[in-house]
């Protein structure tokens, strides 16, 4: 099997637009699945980082969560793998083994969110693979802590949303029995944590000039998350109260009802309570109702203090809050659903959600970078690609003859798009 030292242009989708942004030159190969690992990857990609994502020959579960338009094009795959290359490599298979440990000698990440035992297994641990490539980074998305006795255990949002506690927050905040949070969390917590281990370990090897092995775990992330605003009492030893930030727990904090809708109000400082007491109509209730006077008593008394406000806003329209309370320089914000968020004002003037042809799947709105760079901006990323649509171009990469590549086809170890 020919053997290239060098890899040799980046090609497929989006080839022209890969040297802009601030990792442009930065090659990335990503072996991760689902929600937490390609959310991760999708921003390193949008950061101009060249992704190579490896998929089995099922591909990423997500193709196959419905809405699509066509098979193996899920609506959540299209919005997390943009801007990536798609090579379709079976690991049970000894030359798609080697076909990923050649190309980890070319890059300078490895990331996945397979078990840490599973990629032993195959020869893909941080042990391994520094022997083929001693600066590469290691990144591993697991569970949990490779140190503690859950190392072994499988995790999925889910799972780690109630072992971190949200389930048992929602009961507090008065749900009707322990609910957990309607997006993917842990999952999109984590692939943050992922991306800057990523940036963090390229910057330390720049100065070292060596790799290293980094493991990303949801447990401890989502613990992380919780206990930061939900420690409270246990802070203390001895303990000082119980566990929970009270203003975050009432069962008030919820948008308010008004008079025809809904209007997400935050009065949060003296000011901003000085500011509604007099919009009102109370000026004098800020000085003379002890409940409100202070943040530290508000806190003390944050149910009655949100009670009230509830109470008050049903009096007036959404629209006439809205004019009150803009004039009174008080924050709020409406009460979006996905489809008012398509017609937001802001949202459009940024161009943030935005309209793309993808080659295969027709007209589909796409979701953009929230950050913004003065010197390297976000490259526009290409659309998701199909399953398998640069299995050949990048094999061809790295060195592998037509021949080579069409043994590793019959052998079922690879395939591309009909």
């Amino acid at each position: 099997m020919k053997h290239d030292e060098s890899m040799g242009p980046a090609s497929g989708p989006g080839t022209a637009q890969r040297s802009s942004g601030p990792l442009a030159g930065v090659k990335v190969l990503d072996l991760t699945s689902v929600v937490m690992g390609p959310f991760a990857t999708q921003i390193l990609a949008a950061l101009g980082a060249d992704v190579i994502k490896v998929e089995s020959p099922e591909g990423d579960n997500m193709r196959h969560v419905g809405p699509m338009m066509h098979p193996g094009m899920g609506h959540i795959y299209l919005h997390a793998n943009r801007g990536k290359r798609s090579v379709v490599l079976d690991l049970k298979q000894p030359q798609a083994r080697e076909a990923v440990l050649q190309l980890a000698e070319r890059c300078d990440v490895l990331i996945s969110n397979v078990r840490p035992k599973a990629l032993a297994r195959l020869g893909l641990d941080y042990d391994s693979v520094r022997e083929r490539n001693p600066r590469l980074i290691h990144v591993s998305c697991c569970g949990f802590g490779q140190d503690g006795p859950y190392a072994a255990k499988p995790a999925y949002d889910d799972l780690i949303q109630g072992a971190s506690g949200l389930p048992w927050l929602m009961s507090q905040y008065g749900a009707e029995a322990p609910c957990y949070a309607p997006v993917t969390l842990a999952d999109r917590v984590t692939g943050l944590h992922a991306v800057y281990a990523v940036t963090a370990a390229l910057y330390e090897r720049e100065k070292s000039g060596v790799g290293q092995a980094v493991v990303v775990p949801m447990f401890e992330a989502m613990v992380q998350f919780v206990l930061g605003d939900h420690f409270a009492g246990l802070t203390f030893e001895p303990q000082n109260g119980d566990p929970g930030y009270a203003r975050l727990l009432t069962a008030h904090r919820r948008p308010y009802e008004t008079k025809d809708g809904h209007l997400c109000v935050l009065i949060y400082n003296d000011k901003h309570w000085k500011s509604f007491f007099t919009a009102i109509g109370q000026g004098e209730r800020f000085e003379s109702d002890s409940r409100f006077s202070s943040h530290t008593n508000r806190a003390k008394h944050i149910d009655q203090v949100y009670a009230y406000v509830a109470e008050l806003m049903r009096t007036r329209t959404t629209a006439q809050w809205q004019a009150l309370l803009d004039a009174a320089d008080i924050p709020n914000m409406p009460m979006n659903s996905p489809h008012e968020l398509l017609e937001d004002a802001h949202l459009n003037a940024v161009g943030f959600i935005r309209r793309e042809e993808h080659p295969t799947e027709g007209p589909m709105r796409t979701i953009g970078n929230p950050t913004a760079w003065s010197r390297t901006p976000c490259r526009d990323l290409p659309p998701a690609p199909r399953l398998g649509e640069d299995s050949v171009a990048v094999l061809g990469e790295l060195g592998w003859s037509a021949s080579d590549i069409e043994a590793l086809k019959n052998a079922r170890g690879t395939t591309s798009p009909t």
